[in-house]
């Protein structure tokens, strides 16, 4: 067993990957979107927000996010002083997006301020395994490489038990997990690989890769079956909220998913959009919205909505 590390996590889903460990004691530092498990809320917060965006619409959140990139500004601040102060061990982080966390210019810029050099575990998983990776990386880390293995091996049944029988289903209905609304964004990374496990087909999706803006129009031509509203860093309540402008999209009463009732906004931020342990609870979560006469979904009452639009 390693001794015990001061560890700051600049990463919502690198916090929920440590608490699943046993290192909830050893987190010293978090980021202002750390929720997760509840009890983390109260711990020193190193990394903002540089955008109000919880008074900003979706639109409104790309047009700044997609500026402040062509400018080289960051979408975070970290604070340097707490930071220092807290003399970390070992920081969390990734440089897979900048909307999700703070980048390797960031991270640098902050090291230089420190007394000491910390390790530095980068967490930049672009499928299902390389987020099992990740946690038998930061297990490795941290000496708790049993309970890394033991995390990822139960994981990896639950997904396997999703995946025997979704794969002796005779129907795989048309999904469109939709990441964003304003513009519209696909799915990417690891969703598609969820969206397959579950048993659905989502050929606007970019498995391993960004999510990026698509039309409208290719959404209509695809005719989703089923229409999982999933936009990132949103909860349940933001999801639903921002679904009620897609009823003046063109075409939207035409799609199947429309007509049959199978539109469904989720939490995004607990199940699809950080690369942690809950993805698996997401895949589960999909299998029953996509195969609900096979899958039972005896998670959170707070995880999906059937919206009536």
């Amino acid at each position: 067993m390693k001794a015990q590390q001061q560890i700051v996590s600049f990463l919502p889903s690198a916090t929920e990957i440590a608490c699943a460990l046993g290192l909830f004691d050893q987190l010293v530092g978090i980021t202002h979107e750390c929720d997760y498990p509840e009890e983390i809320v109260g711990k020193p917060i190193v990394v903002r927000n540089a955008l109000p965006i919880e008074t900003m619409s979706q639109r409104e959140i790309d047009e700044a996010v997609a500026q402040r990139m062509r400018e080289g500004r960051s979408l975070y601040e970290v604070d340097e002083k707490l930071l220092q102060t807290l003399a970390p061990d070992l920081i969390l982080t990734q440089d897979l997006c900048q909307v999700c966390a703070p980048s390797g210019n960031e991270v640098s810029q902050a090291l230089g301020l420190l007394p000491k050099k910390p390790e530095i575990l980068w967490l930049t998983p672009n499928s299902l395994e390389q987020i099992m990776g990740n946690v038998r990386d930061l297990g490795e880390a941290t000496g708790r490489t049993n309970e890394a293995q033991e995390l990822i091996a139960k994981g990896r049944a639950r997904l396997e038990a999703i995946s025997a029988v979704t794969s002796r289903l005779s129907h795989r209905p048309r999904v469109f997990c939709m990441e964003w609304l304003e513009p519209v964004y696909c799915s990417g990374h690891w969703v598609p690989e969820m969206v397959t496990l579950a048993g659905g087909e989502d050929a606007l999706s970019r498995q391993g890769s960004d999510s990026i803006r698509i039309p409208w129009d290719e959404v209509v031509k695809w005719a989703p079956e089923v229409l999982i509203i999933t936009p990132c860093g949103f909860n349940l309540e933001k999801s639903v909220e921002q679904a009620a402008q897609l009823v003046r999209y063109p075409g939207w009463s035409d799609l199947p998913a429309v007509r049959e009732g199978r539109v469904y906004a989720v939490d995004a931020n607990s199940f699809f959009a950080r690369p942690g342990p809950r993805v698996v609870d997401g895949t589960e979560l999909l299998a029953h919205l996509i195969h609900p006469e096979v899958f039972e979904w005896k998670g959170s009452t707070t995880a999906y909505q059937l919206l009536d639009l």
